[in-house]
C-alpha cells in the first residue's frame, strides 16, 4: 500500500477513537483573543480610539460570526470545506479522494477541513511546516484530525466556522477577518460584497500570491457561488487591496484603515497608551482596553464644530485648531480634540498638549491675584494712557489691541474689554514673581523664572497648553480650588486644594460674565454671549499666532485653541471671530437639555450700589471684597502741568526696532512736548544730534539705525530738555522687552 493510502487510513482511525485533546474551549479562545491595538473606549464603553500596540502581526477585534457577511461564510465553506456542516471534523470523502488522487498523482481539492485547520491555528506544534518546507508532517496531520474530532464534540459548527475566521492568516502581517476587511477594503466583516468575500478567501489558501493568482481562484469561488458575471474587473479589485498591504500602505494604515475604525480621539488615545506603557513593570503586558473620561457625542459634536468654522476661515491662514471641555465637579475631560484632522497640514500634532503664547488669557488670575491681596477693587480706576516702563537694557512699552487709549476705566472694564495697559499696571503692584508663583500654583507649565517674562507676563507672553489653561480657569469655576484634570476613569479624581481666595474668584466670574463691561470691545452681541450664564476670556497672541477662548458655566469649562501648527500668522483672526464661534457652540450643544446659573456669592462678597463722578462709566451695581466698598469713585485732582516745555514722548532711553516687514519711509517716529499751549504753536522747535528737526508741540522723525540725542529747544532756542534714544535697525532684531507689546483680545 502506497504512503498516502496508509495516511488516510490511519487518520481515520485515530480521529475515531482519539480521546479529547487538550485544546481550549470556545470561550476561551474568544476571551484569550487580543487585538494588536489598545483600544481606548469613552465614558459609556464606545470606541473613541485605537493605538497599535503588537506589531507581530496586524489583529483586529473578534468578529461574531452574525457580525460577518453571509457572502464570506458562503465562499469560505464553498472553497475550504463544503461538506463542512456534514462531517464530524474529518472529511471522510474528501480523505478518501485525496488518498485516491496521491495514488494516480492527479490534483484534487485537500482532504483538510476547516475544523482540522482551526485545530492546527489553536496548537503550535500542528501548525508549525515540515522540515525543508515540505507542509505537514505525518504526525501533524494525525494530531490534527484527533483535534478536530476533538473540537466537533465540544464546539458546535458555527463556533467553529468563528474562531476559524478570527484566526486564520490571510495576508502579509493580516490575522483574521477584522483586520483583513478593514486594511484590505476599508470596512468592517459584515459589509464585505460578494466579490470582496471571494479575494478574502482566495487569499486564505494562497497569502503570498499575486493579483491575477488571486482574481483568477477568487472567480473560481464566485462561480460556484453562481455570480460568474462578477468576475468582470475582478483583477483591478484584487490589485488595489493587495497594494493596501505594502509596506508604505501598512504605515499609512497605521489605525487599521480609520475610514472603518472610530478614531474620535487619537491624540488622546496615544498620549493614555504612552502613559499606560511607561507605568507598567517591564515585561507586563498592556491592557486591551483603556477607558477614558471622554463622552463620545461630545467629542463628535466638538469636532464637527471645529472643522465646521475653520472651513469658514478659509483664506484667512488659519488651519489648525483644538477643544478640551471638563467637569467642574470631577475634572473629567470630556472632549479632548487634538487638532483639525484633515485641514491641518500637521494632523498628528496633539494641539490640546502643545505649549502655545497664551495672550490675554491670563489677564483673570492677575486681576483675582490684585484683588485678593486688596491692592484693587473691581470699581478702582486704572490708567489706560501709554506707559514706558524702564527694563533691563530698554523700555517695555505696551499697547492695546486697537492703538487706541481710554484714559481712567475701571477694573471691571479694563478686564471685560480685555485692556492690555491697564493689566501691565496691575502686575507692576503684583510683581511678576509673585504672579508667576500664582500660575504655576494653577498647573501653568511656565518654565522659566517670573523675572524672565518680566511685565510681559500680564499680556501672556508666557507658553501654555490649552488643557492645562482649561483646567486653570476650572480653578475659577470652582472657586479657587485647583485640582489636576482627569483623563482615565481608572483614576481616583484627585483632591482639591485651595489656590486663589473664593470670593476674589467670585468678582472675577461676576466680571467676565457680565456683556456689557466687554461692550466697548466685543459689542453686546457676539460669540461670547450666551443664553444661559457663561463667564469667558478670549486671547490673541503677539501677530496673531495663537487665538484663543476660555469660559466656564456651572457645570462645565471649555477651552478653543486656533491658529497653525507652524506657528504662522492668521490674517485679521482675532479670539470673538477664531476660536469664541467655536466655544460657542460647544457650551450650546453641553447645555441643550439644562440650563446654567449663576454662582451664589460666597462669604466675603457685598453688592454695592455705585456711582462715578463726571461721568466715567454709568451707575451700577458692584461686587466688592467685605471691607473693601466704597459707594462713589471720583478722580483726583490732576498734576500741575509742567511750567516750561518738556519732551513728553518718548521717554528717555527708548529703543526703538525697525521692522523689517514693513517699507523704511512708512516708518515714523513721533516726538511730543508737553507745557507749549500758552506759547503758540511753533514756539518750540526740535534738534536732532545737533541739527534742526522740526518745530512745534509735535514732529514725526524718519529713523535709521544708530544712537541719538533728541533736544527741546523753547522760543529763545535754549534747550529745557533732552533725551536718547536707540534705532536697531531691520536686521538686528531688538529684545522682546524693549519693544512694544500689543497681545490682542
Amino acid at each position: 500500500m502506497r504512503p498516502h493510502c496508509r495516511c488516510a487510513l490511519l487518520i481515520a482511525v485515530v480521529a475515531w477513537s482519539a480521546p479529547a485533546a487538550a485544546l481550549p474551549s470556545f470561550e476561551q479562545v474568544r476571551t484569550d483573543w487580543r487585538s494588536a491595538d489598545v483600544v481606548v473606549l469613552d465614558r459609556h464603553g464606545d470606541t473613541v480610539g485605537r493605538v497599535r500596540d503588537d506589531f507581530r502581526a496586524r489583529r483586529g477585534d473578534w468578529v461574531a460570526l452574525a457580525d460577518t457577511s453571509p457572502a464570506l461564510r458562503t465562499a469560505i465553506v464553498l472553497s475550504e470545506d463544503r461538506r463542512f456542516y456534514a462531517h464530524s471534523g474529518v472529511d471522510w470523502q474528501g480523505v478518501a479522494a485525496a488518498a485516491w488522487a496521491n495514488l494516480w498523482n492527479t490534483r484534487t481539492r485537500g482532504a483538510s477541513t476547516l475544523t482540522m485547520q482551526l485545530a492546527g491555528l489553536l496548537d503550535d506544534d500542528l501548525r508549525r511546516p515540515g522540515a525543508a518546507g515540505q507542509g505537514r508532517s505525518f504526525t501533524q496531520k494525525l494530531g490534527q484530525a484527533a483535534g478536530a474530532a476533538a473540537l466537533e464534540r465540544s464546539w458546535s459548527k458555527d463556533q467553529i466556522l468563528e474562531a476559524y475566521l478570527n484566526l486564520v492568516p490571510f495576508r502579509g502581517e493580516l490575522v483574521g477577518l477584522s483586520a483583513m476587511s478593514q486594511v484590505l477594503f476599508g470596512k468592517y466583516p459584515e459589509g464585505l460584497n460578494a466579490r470582496e468575500s471571494a479575494l478574502a478567501v482566495a487569499l486564505v489558501r494562497a497569502p503570498n500570491a499575486k493579483a491575477a493568482q488571486v482574481a483568477s481562484r477568487a472567480c473560481g469561488i464566485l462561480r460556484e457561488m453562481r455570480l460568474p458575471r462578477e468576475c468582470d474587473g475582478l483583477e483591478g479589485v484584487a490589485q488595489l487591496a493587495l497594494l493596501r498591504t505594502g509596506p508604505v500602505a501598512q504605515r499609512a494604515a497605521a489605525a487599521m484603515a480609520t475610514s472603518a475604525s472610530p478614531q474620535l480621539a487619537p491624540h488622546l488615545s496615544r498620549r493614555l497608551v504612552g502613559e499606560t506603557r511607561a507605568q507598567l513593570a517591564p515585561g507586563a503586558p498592556m491592557p486591551a482596553r483603556i477607558a477614558s473620561t471622554l463622552d463620545a457625542r461630545l467629542q463628535r459634536a466638538a469636532t464637527a464644530s471645529l472643522d465646521r468654522h475653520l472651513r469658514e476661515l478659509a483664506g484667512r491662514n488659519v488651519e489648525d485648531g483644538a477643544v478640551v471641555v471638563i467637569d467642574n465637579a470631577s475634572g473629567d475631560v470630556l472632549a479632548y480634540v487634538g487638532s483639525s484632522g484633515a485641514l491641518s497640514a500637521a494632523a498628528q500634532v496633539d494641539h490640546a498638549a502643545a505649549q502655545r503664547q497664551a495672550g490675554s488669557t491670563l489677564k483673570p488670575f492677575l486681576y483675582e491675584q490684585a484683588l485678593e491681596e486688596k491692592r484693587i477693587t473691581a470699581a478702582s480706576l486704572l490708567d489706560d494712557r501709554p506707559v514706558n516702563l524702564p527694563v533691563g537694557g530698554g523700555l517695555y512699552v505696551p499697547q492695546n489691541y486697537d492703538h487706541r487709549y481710554a484714559g481712567w476705566v475701571s477694573t471691571r472694564a479694563a478686564l471685560a474689554a480685555s485692556l492690555n495697559v491697564p493689566a501691565v499696571r496691575t502686575l507692576v503692584m503684583v510683581t511678576p514673581h509673585r504672579f508667576h508663583k500664582r500660575l504655576v500654583a494653577l498647573g501653568l507649565p511656565l518654565t522659566e523664572a517670573g523675572d524672565y517674562y518680566g511685565y510681559s507676563l500680564a499680556l501672556g507672553s508666557a507658553d501654555v497648553s490649552l488643557l492645562a489653561l482649561t483646567n486653570a480657569y476650572r480653578a475659577l469655576a470652582n472657586g479657587g480650588r485647583y485640582a489636576p484634570p482627569r483623563l482615565r476613569q481608572s483614576t481616583p479624581a484627585p483632591a482639591m486644594t485651595a489656590v486663589m481666595q473664593p470670593a476674589a474668584s467670585y468678582v472675577i466670574a461676576d466680571i467676565l460674565s457680565d456683556r456689557h463691561a466687554r461692550a466697548r470691545t466685543f459689542g453686546l452681541d457676539s460669540p461670547l454671549t450666551t443664553r444661559f450664564w457663561t463667564a469667558v476670556k478670549t486671547g490673541t497672541s503677539k501677530d496673531m499666532r495663537d487665538n484663543w477662548c476660555i469660559g466656564w458655566s456651572q457645570r462645565y469649562t471649555v477651552g478653543v485653541w486656533v491658529g497653525n501648527a507652524s506657528g504662522a500668522s492668521m490674517h485679521d483672526v482675532s479670539g470673538v471671530s477664531g476660536a469664541a464661534p467655536v466655544w460657542h457652540d460647544v457650551m450650546e450643544a453641553l447645555h441643550r437639555m439644562q440650563g446654567s446659573r449663576a454662582p451664589v456669592a460666597p462669604a466675603g462678597v457685598e453688592r454695592v450700589a455705585l456711582s462715578f463722578a463726571d461721568g466715567l462709566e454709568p451707575a451700577r451695581e458692584e461686587v466688592f471684597l467685605t471691607g473693601t466698598a466704597i459707594m462713589r469713585v471720583s478722580v483726583g485732582a490732576p498734576a500741575a502741568r509742567p511750567s516750561a516745555p518738556v519732551i513728553a514722548n518718548p521717554a528717555d532711553g527708548t529703543v526703538f526696532a525697525l521692522d523689517p516687514d514693513m517699507p523704511p519711509a512708512s516708518q515714523r517716529v513721533w516726538f511730543q512736548a508737553e507745557g507749549v499751549a500758552g506759547q503758540g504753536a511753533r514756539a518750540v522747535s526740535w534738534r536732532m544730534d545737533g541739527k534742526p528737526l522740526g518745530r512745534g508741540g509735535e514732529v514725526a522723525w524718519l529713523p535709521w539705525p544708530g544712537r541719538h540725542q533728541v533736544e527741546l529747544l523753547d522760543a529763545a532756542g535754549k534747550v529745557v530738555d533732552r533725551i536718547g534714544i536707540e534705532v536697531r535697525g531691520a536686521s538686528v532684531r531688538a529684545p522682546a522687552a524693549t519693544t512694544g507689546h500689543s497681545n490682542r483680545r
